[in-house]
């Protein structure tokens, strides 16, 4: 699957959930995330930009866990990238398997996220652990798809939000490094 998606920082969530109420976007679901990242023992994640993470997802009283892989972006506008993605059973197992073959646990990362849902865009208003309040359009396609398309989309639903600047390339991990390096 490729992913489009591109990320903005925003002022208020109260002032863009009004304005998603507006043009109709639906609330669908809200979340707690967990990010923990690892770096590869044979490259630097940070240099070829990519991503190893376990994710684990709190929703009510429902726990979701992933392995998530994401390569390196392929554009220079956007977070368009090559995502896999599994589902898993034990989050804490995996980290162990993975610090035992020699990968490195980087950072945990941590937030609340509002999903929201509008045409075939996937919208989240995520308040991260030390960092400013966000906002993730993104648009999920086949490996084939071209994606200049849904990225223009994406920029347009921004313009229609009245953000037209603020964008970030750059993933919250890589925010929170620079911050506390």
């Amino acid at each position: 699957m490729i992913e489009v998606e591109v990320k903005a920082k925003i002022d208020s969530f109260e002032e863009i959930e009004n304005k998603l109420e507006k043009i109709g976007a639906q609330k669908s679901k809200k979340e707690f995330q967990e990010d923990i990242y690892f770096n590869s023992p044979v490259v630097d994640f940070a240099k070829t930009d990519e991503a190893l993470r376990i994710r684990t997802t709190k929703e009510n009283d429902k726990t979701n866990i992933f392995i998530t892989y994401k390569g390196p972006k392929i554009d220079s506008a956007s977070k368009t990238r090559k995502e896999i993605e599994m589902g898993i059973d034990d989050a804490e197992k995996c980290s162990q398997i993975f610090e035992e073959i020699g990968f490195k646990k980087v950072r945990t990362v941590r937030k609340n996220r509002q999903y929201y849902t509008y045409k075939n865009f996937e919208i989240s208003l995520d308040d991260i652990e030390g960092l400013e309040p966000y906002m993730e359009i993104e648009i999920g396609l086949d490996d084939n798809e071209d994606y200049s398309d849904a990225q223009n989309k994406i920029f347009e639903l921004f313009e229609k939000l009245g953000i037209t600047d603020g964008f970030e390339r750059t993933s919250y991990l890589e925010l929170l490094e620079k911050l506390y390096k």
